[in-house]
């Protein structure tokens, strides 16, 4: 066939095949229409043809009387341009049955609702029901479904909480076998360092790092990832502080696993003279704490029973159930002048980090008279980790809060911080932290839910120098979307949240960036049957 097109561009006239390529190209006033403008023609007049189609089906389908296609092309498009709105063919009755409150007491005498979309179709088009009664077993199967959905939310939430708080069988197998050699192999007894080290724990020449921690198999991939990515590791001093009960275990794992040339130094909190002399105010703060939060939360089971709250309140309330939140290994850093009085400046790790560069140029940092050198998480793309404020930690609809800080103001983390020694002792950043510990007390913990970081933020307040984001890549434990790649551009990564990768809820992606640096040839490691995955 042959297509003619009017020098108007108002008349389509279809031709015979023959010659088409000949007519094919026709004359528009003085200028010619190519293979490709004709393309484009018929391309055009098809997408036409099928909208008009489409409005037509959809004025059938409302209930319209039949009208030609420019009609109905101009009913539909003219609203619209002119910044009208067509009425809506819902009936009335369908909106005022879904806007009614559900009543709880009958959704759960109601019978049973359609499971999936297909079972409540089958049952419309078998019924037939008017518009109410449509409407009214559609919200039925909607809330039932949000109620299982909700249930099951929280049971997750639930399960990930108790997975989270217990210890596995195979850190506590291991910490047994260790004291256990502890007690039977002097080899695992050996002074941490060596007695010809012990003055490189107070020369400020060496890159001082401090770890409390009462996880033996954590501690030591903290340790071995940043001795082995160090440029200098002969120059490291690495402090290793723990309970005594944990003491003699930990001990044993690193004189039976040197970090030769490294300095390792293993302390226990009942080996400082300071917490010996007398009244602490972290730990009788944290026993006040601990009493406060299992009569004031009434525990997990409490919590899970709450049938008005959202799944995520009911997490967050999980989360401060969390033993870390209590540990003294946590509250500890807040006394790091006291407990290294000879130290200028540290770095301080958590035990759920892993060190994938050299550190040394943390120390090349200007602070600017700053304590805390910290990255800030207030900005960056990933939204869910990296947008938190003071709103997010601090209850800004107490007076108290309201009237002493800002909520917009950005937060920071803690996990890989910079602490300047010789600047915190000129201020009173304990004696604040303190202070508010037990603010939190006297108004049953409503000024914050969770541990160390609220009371940081405000002892800190003021004292916080911002370093480079590259230093602290935080959310491993929270959320799955940081890609391998991305955690790998990181200087430190943290496994902050409950998915630890020690944990079989670690996110499996992420995991053999920490289960790199863990000897699974280790005799001890295979006996207690710690594995990769």
């Amino acid at each position: 066939m042959q297509l003619h097109i009017s020098p108007s561009l108002r008349h389509v006239t279809v031709l015979p095949a023959k010659g088409f390529k000949e007519f094919i190209k026709v004359k528009v006033g003085s200028k010619r229409l190519s293979y490709r403008m004709v393309f484009y023609c018929l391309l055009f007049l098809t997408f036409l043809l099928r909208f008009v189609f489409v409005l037509t089906a959809i004025d059938t389908i409302d209930g319209e009387r039949k009208c030609s296609t420019l009609g109905c092309l101009g009913k539909k498009i003219g609203p619209r341009i002119l910044g009208k709105r067509l009425e809506s063919t819902v009936p009335e009755v369908i909106y005022r049955v879904l806007e009614e409150p559900s009543d709880q007491t009958d959704t759960q005498t109601r019978p049973e609702s359609p499971q999936t979309l297909e079972e409540f179709v089958a049952e419309m088009k078998d019924g037939r029901p008017d518009a109410k009664t449509f409407a009214v077993k559609l919200k039925a199967m909607v809330t039932q479904l949000e109620e299982r959905t909700r249930t099951a939310k929280i049971q997750e939430y639930l399960y990930r909480h108790v997975a989270s708080s217990s210890i596995p069988k195979q850190l506590h197998c291991l910490a047994l076998k260790l004291a256990h050699e502890h007690s039977t192999n002097s080899n695992a007894r050996l002074q941490l360092p060596s007695p010809e080290l012990v003055p490189a724990l107070v020369d400020n020449s060496y890159f001082h790092f401090v770890l409390a921690s009462d996880n033996i198999l954590a501690a030591s991939v903290v340790a071995s990832s940043l001795v082995q990515n160090f440029i200098r590791p002969e120059k490291i001093v690495l402090h290793i502080i723990t309970d005594r009960k944990t003491y003699a275990p930990m001990q044993a794992w690193f004189s039976l696993h040197p970090l030769t040339p490294a300095v390792i130094e293993v302390k226990g909190l009942h080996h400082f003279d300071w917490f010996t002399k007398g009244r602490v105010p972290v730990m009788e703060a944290m026993e006040k704490d601990q009493q406060a939060r299992s009569q004031f939360r009434g525990g997990s089971s409490a919590i899970v029973a709450n049938k008005t709250e959202k799944p995520k309140i009911i997490a967050a309330k999980l989360q401060a159930l969390s033993p870390k939140y209590n540990s003294l290994m946590n509250h500890i850093r807040i006394h790091l002048p006291e407990l290294f009085p000879s130290l200028d400046k540290i770095v301080f790790l958590d035990d759920d980090i892993v060190v994938q560069t050299d550190l040394s140029p943390l120390w090349d940092i200007d602070m600017n008279g700053k304590v805390n050198g910290a990255v800030e998480t207030c900005t960056g793309e990933d939204k869910y980790v990296m947008s938190k404020r003071f709103k997010s930690y601090l209850n800004f609809s107490h007076p108290l809060i309201a009237e002493h800080f800002d909520p917009s103001e950005c937060a920071w983390a803690y996990g890989m911080n910079i602490f300047d020694l010789e600047e915190w002792r000129k201020t009173n950043i304990s004696h604040t932290y303190y202070y508010w510990l037990q603010q939190n007390l006297k108004s049953d913990l409503s000024l914050w839910q969770l541990g160390t970081l609220p009371p940081g933020l405000i002892a800190f307040h003021g004292h916080v120098h911002t370093i480079d984001p590259f230093w602290h890549m935080l959310g491993l434990g929270y959320q799955d979307n940081t890609t391998l790649a991305e955690a790998q551009s990181a200087g430190v990564i943290h496994f902050n949240g409950r998915a630890k990768p020690w944990l079989d809820i670690a996110f499996p992606q992420l995991r053999p960036l920490w289960t790199k640096y863990v000897n699974f040839s280790d005799k001890l490691i295979k006996s207690c049957h710690i594995r990769a995955s």
